[in-house]
């Protein structure tokens, strides 16, 4: 393959990927025969604000890259723009004899971190509307889980894990963990961590799935 024929290849490919992706990702074409690497050819350079023949990178800079860089492929590398925008970038190359060109791709996920912000804002709640409506606090919650534990019939620091996984079990059929903040609650009463709670209630989902399908 000649250097033309290399160069109309990644340029092909540099114009479909923009148009596939869309505004949000830059793609260019670099001469990394030179160390200044200068771009080639470029697509949506409104994300980095450069130019054909520009030796500036996506970071802002003008530097010579390392020699181990100029020939290896960078791929998924996060970088961010002197304006401040949050990049994901790739860099492939194609060396061929007398050529060593790059295909870079530089895709803009900054307005995908603000919009996770707002759904974050959107399905955050303090507590559910159930607890509120009509459990009546940490006092109905107690009364949940002492009545649990009575079915079991042993004290606290008598019970085995399979005795903690039936008063999970039992607080889970009572929809004792609707209530707010019941699971740190429930994992101080029975001496053991709000982690292992969780473990006991994915285990008990667990074995629901698995009897469903049986």
């Amino acid at each position: 393959m000649t250097r033309e024929e290399a160069f109309e290849f990644l340029d092909r490919t540099a114009r479909g990927i923009a148009e596939m992706f869309g505004s949000s990702c830059e793609t260019l074409v670099h001469d990394f025969s030179i160390p200044t690497h200068p771009i080639l050819s470029i697509y949506n350079s409104h994300v980095s604000g450069r130019s054909v023949g520009s030796t500036q990178d996506i970071l802002g800079t003008a530097k010579a890259v390392d020699d181990e860089a100029s020939h290896a492929d960078l791929v998924n590398l996060f970088a961010s723009t002197p304006s401040g925008q949050q990049i994901k970038s790739s860099t492939f190359h194609l060396i061929g004899e007398g050529y060593n060109l790059a295909l870079g791709i530089n895709f803009d996920y900054s307005s995908l971190v603000y919009a996770n912000r707002i759904l974050v804002d959107l399905m955050s709640a303090d507590a559910d509307l159930q607890s509120a409506l009509w459990h009546g606090g940490d006092a109905a919650l107690a009364d949940v889980l002492d009545e649990c534990l009575a079915a079991v019939g042993k004290p606290v620091t008598a019970l085995s894990k399979k005795d903690r996984m039936k008063v999970i079990a039992l607080m889970d059929q009572k929809n004792g963990f609707s209530y707010r903040k019941s699971v740190p609650y429930v994992a101080k009463r029975l001496g053991v961590s709000r982690y292992t709670i969780y473990k006991y209630l994915g285990e008990l989902n667990g074995e629901q799935t698995g009897a469903a399908d049986d």
